[in-house]
């Protein structure tokens, strides 16, 4: 079981901020260049439940919500699809005037900015707020980052020798990879909203009609890709979340993961709490349980990466300071994600 690593260029996307100076005043401490907010866990544990739209993987998502739950005491309802069918359905309530959800937590930084501005969240930074670095976070705390996504292109190693393997998300259009390749579709999640997006207007839209011709296979999510590949009805994944990569790893499967020599994606997961929520104190303690040490070593540890600043990548994997990174205009893939959507399915369907 091996992890190839393409080598880059080194380039830090995230930079630590300044640490905590743990000074108490009035209630809040002093972290770095902001007040860190107190949390009151008595009205809180009085509130009885937290509920959370999530798009975190569904493992690690029931493992958050138990390792809250017996922290606290307080019950986690979780409501866990697709980064864009969670926007969906929380869109839809908040039109409808009903707030259901007490935290959110997608993988979409564009469209948490967007929230952002419709006034949608409550400004709120907890403890360890300092320890997530300014690229993974909004700087009033409206979303902080609950983990960072790398979008890698990963592969069965069994299957497709090393002098086979793609070094670059260009190499994919080679008529050697037809009928091998397997990709998440943007209209159910986010993460892959934001690779076309970017792609598309790096490289053009024909590249994706070269990928069309290469007979690419088009799955709703992340799971679809790793379960398609183990069991061998596609080869290569293209532009996918290399934690699943990493976690197939762990259970023995052979897969190689390529960190692209032009490019790999590193996309914060924000976390917000919801203004007008039905339970407001539990939503920020789970907020800032969910930045805690504890909660962010659950990430590494199931090979991804956590959104804090101090805590080292998953074993064997390398730091993000030693990847090129592949920029995303966030508020360009905003204003055009309905466009890129379409053109997609032009496409693809």
């Amino acid at each position: 079981m091996t992890t190839t690593i393409v080598k880059a260029t080194r380039r830090s996307v995230v930079a630590g901020v300044a640490a905590g100076l743990g000074l108490m005043i009035g209630g809040f401490t002093l972290a770095g260049t902001a007040l860190a907010q107190e949390v009151d866990l008595a009205k809180a544990k009085s509130e009885g439940k937290v509920v959370w739209y999530t798009s975190t993987p569904i493992e690690q998502a029931n493992k958050l919500a138990r390792m809250f739950e017996e922290q606290t005491g307080i019950k986690v309802e979780l409501f866990r699809s697709g980064g864009s069918a969670i926007l969906r359905r929380f869109n839809q309530e908040a039109s409808a005037g009903r707030v259901a959800a007490d935290v959110l937590t997608t993988s979409d930084p564009a469209a948490s900015n967007v929230m952002t501005e419709q006034g949608l969240f409550v400004a709120f930074k907890p403890k360890d707020f300092d320890k997530i670095p300014a690229e993974a976070k909004d700087p009033n705390g409206n979303w902080i980052g609950q983990r960072l996504n790398l979008i890698t292109i990963y592969m069965r190693g069994d299957k497709i020798p090393a002098a086979d393997r793609p070094a670059k998300w260009t190499d994919l259009t080679d008529a050697k990879y037809d009928g091998k390749l397997v990709m998440t579709d943007p209209s159910f999640t986010s993460l892959q909203l934001s690779v076309v997006g970017t792609l598309s207007q790096k490289l053009g839209w024909d590249y994706y009609k070269k990928l069309a011709d290469n007979d690419v296979m088009v799955v709703q999510g992340n799971q679809q890709v790793s379960d398609n590949l183990k069991r061998g009805e596609r080869l290569i994944a293209v532009g996918a979340l290399d934690s699943y990569a990493a976690e197939d790893r762990k259970d023995g499967h052979d897969i190689v993961t390529v960190y692209p020599a032009d490019g790999t994606f590193v996309i914060p997961s924000p976390t917000a709490v919801v203004k007008g929520s039905p339970n407001p104190n539990a939503a920020k303690a789970f907020a800032e349980f969910m930045i805690s040490p504890a909660a962010q070593k659950v990430f590494p540890a199931d090979g991804g990466y956590s959104a804090r600043s101090d805590i080292d990548p998953p074993a064997g994997s390398p730091k993000v300071s030693e990847l090129t990174i592949l920029p995303v205009d966030y508020a360009a893939l905003e204003k055009n994600a309905a466009k890129i959507k379409d053109q997609f399915n032009d496409l693809f369907r």
